[in-house]
């Protein structure tokens, strides 16, 4: 039997040493592992027979530790088998060499001890008589209720996460270290196929210890929190759709103190619900192991579903090669023949139920690929594409690369489409006509040389800005939208009650519009001329010249003369109240309601929005 099971790094193997020779010097039977084990499916028997023979593993823990498969093994093993004792910090000794405990998971391990290996030794025997015997590392099943989703696939490249889930669900065991006294809700997110519910399914498993109430797994679907646990629980929600209010989430979380909740979501709109941990593509080595071959790594970037079907494939005897050409040939999705199932549209469901300027940003990403896509870049080539005014294209290239970050098709800095989203999305195009007009616009708005939208480098090919159609449905219901928001907030709409309130405020109010109208129509390259026609030019002609202007040039002059016989002593709004005109610029303003709220409905007409302002008719 081992005493003591020394880990490591191999980068801190001279720091390492002298420990070594100090706990020899005390006679403690100390195991080191000398063969440097490689591999990410496991540790090797030999290891294994090491640890259940060992007393603790003593881990030195620079920050280099964790990035070793093997340490992590190691250290995940004797920390399962301290778990499952009742406390996990039983068989597990952690020397900190770093400035501070950041770098260290699970969190129970960052209380930890600075100092010489003299004094470490000295707190290692002391350990050592409250463990007499070796450590168990096979753990019992795991109390289950619901149905853990297949193993599919090996578990492989995930044990950081598996430590820092496990961090995010039990903060509040090291209070004086993260300051926290109860744990709340955690998110576990990523794209599709990246491994969310595999790494949850893992730490389910091999963490049920932490749980002696049990595993409680359902779907979004069909929530069963548990109310009365006969212990700590952990409750895992699979699948939380994207588009829930705030409400409907907290509903999801169970609220019993004894209760982890865990949500599963390829969401980003939650974020201010409890704590999240994004799941990233696997790293290179990792990657490389799962393929078998590096033609098909770069393929799939580190996504493990992908990299799961294909590794199996060439496994199986097929040509690496010859998969990757057919990964990128036309037909049915290599992906989904692998599979048997018809997995890529899943990747992209959210995709083909997100709004127009969504999908349209999701193409021009697909074309930069594997180039970063932006904002500026993406409304550059909608205002080419479609002949729009830049204030329009900037609206809806942000409010395309918004909504497809919330629902987790980009990811959010840099915004680097996936080359497996990419694959699904040509696989499942709704509308390949706009898809090719944007491919071209993006080759011309970036290879061009002509005149430049407002933007130096990025090229708008042979369109002058001022002399740009505009498409008019979609500048005007913008107009409208942003004349009709400021028309409703306005105290004109909006009714000044009786004896108070300030008239003179109520007037800047209403003078205020004439600019903003203005501004908005130039901004959205709309004239400001009169028509017949229900459009925004003869709407804002109206409001100004026949709604606004006969009130304002009648109140203006005749508020103003007596505003300046106010006495020094006497307050601005007791002058008005003194008014002997304050009752009719009362009756005034609320004659001015009707006209203005029929003005706010037709930009309603136009705009598409609604807010509860009726026009009294």
């Amino acid at each position: 039997m081992w005493d003591v099971f020394l880990s490591y790094s191999r980068q801190d193997a001279d720091h390492v040493r002298r420990l070594h020779e100090e706990l020899i010097a005390v006679g403690l039977k100390v195991f080191t592992d000398e063969s440097a084990v490689a591999g990410f499916a496991g540790i090797s028997d030999t290891i294994r027979g090491a640890l259940a023979g060992s007393r603790v593993l003593l881990a030195y823990y620079s920050a280099g530790y964790a990035e070793r498969p093997a340490c992590q093994w190691e250290l995940t093993a004797a920390f399962l088998a301290g778990l499952g004792e009742g406390d996990p910090r039983r068989r597990v000794l952690v020397v900190n060499p770093e400035a501070d405990t950041a770098h260290i998971h699970p969190v129970e391990l960052r209380d930890t001890r600075h100092g010489e290996p003299e004094t470490l030794v000295q707190d290692v025997l002391a350990h050592l008589r409250r463990v007499p015997g070796p450590m168990r590392l096979d753990a019992p099943p795991a109390r289950v209720h619901g149905e853990l989703p297949p193993a599919v696939g090996e578990f492989t490249g995930r044990l950081p996460e598996l430590w820092r889930l496990h961090s995010a669900l039990h903060v509040q065991e090291a209070p004086l270290v993260t300051g926290r006294t109860s744990a709340g809700p955690v998110q576990l997110r990523g794209m599709p196929g990246i491994g969310k519910s595999r790494l949850a399914r893992e730490y389910a498993v091999r963490f049920q210890a932490a749980f002696p109430g049990g595993v409680h797994w359902v779907r979004a679907v069909a929530p069963r929190p548990p109310l009365a646990p006969e212990g700590p629980c952990l409750y895992v929600v699979d699948d939380v759709p994207h588009g829930l209010s705030p409400r409907a989430v907290r509903e999801l979380t169970a609220t019993h103190p004894q209760v982890r909740t865990l949500l599963i979501t390829r969401s980003r709109a939650y974020g201010g619900h409890g704590e999240h941990l994004d799941l990233e593509p696997l790293p290179e080595p990792v990657a490389a192991a799962l393929a078998g071959a590096p033609e098909i790594v770069d393929a799939a970037d580190g996504h493990p579903g992908a990299l799961g079907l294909l590794g199996r494939a060439v496994a199986a005897g097929q040509a690496p090669a010859a998969l990757a050409s057919r990964l990128y040939g036309p037909g049915r999705s290599l992906l989904d023949v692998l599979a048997g199932d018809e997995l890529t549209a899943d990747h992209v469901r959210d995709a083909l139920t997100a709004p127009p300027e969504a999908q349209d940003v999701l193409r021009c990403a697909l074309a930069l690929s594997p180039l970063p896509v932006d904002a500026e870049t993406v409304a550059a080539v909608i205002a080419a594409a479609d002949r729009l005014p830049r204030a329009v294209a900037v609206r809806r290239a942000g409010a395309g690369l918004a909504e497809l970050t919330a629902r987790g098709l980009l990811p959010p800095v840099p915004h680097r489409l996936h080359p497996v989203t990419a694959h699904a999305w040509l696989h499942h195009e709704g509308d390949a006509a706009r898809a090719e007009t944007l491919r071209r616009a993006v080759l011309s708005t970036l290879g061009a040389t002509g005149i430049t939208l407002d933007r130096p480098g990025l090229p708008v090919p042979g369109v002058r800005r001022d002399s740009m159609p505009m498409r008019d449905s979609e500048a005007e219901r913008m107009a409208a939208f942003d004349l009709q928001v400021e028309l409703v907030s306005r105290i004109g709409v909006q009714r000044l009650p009786a004896d108070s309130g300030s008239l003179r405020e109520a007037l800047t109010s209403l003078n205020s519009l004439f600019p903003f109208t203005r501004d908005t129509l130039r901004r959205y390259s709309i004239g400001l001329e009169p028509g017949t026609a229900p459009s925004v030019q003869s709407v804002a002609d109206h409001l100004l010249n026949e709604v606004l202007r006969p009130f304002t040039t009648r109140w203006h002059p005749l508020l103003t003369a007596w505003e300046t016989h106010r006495p020094a002593h006497v307050s601005p709004l007791d002058h008005e109240h003194a008014w002997p005109h304050a009752n009719a610029f009362r009756r005034d303003l609320t004659t001015l309601q009707d006209p203005l709220r029929t003005v706010a409905a037709s930009l309603a007409d136009i705009s598409g929005a609604e807010f509860g302002i009726s026009t009294g008719v």
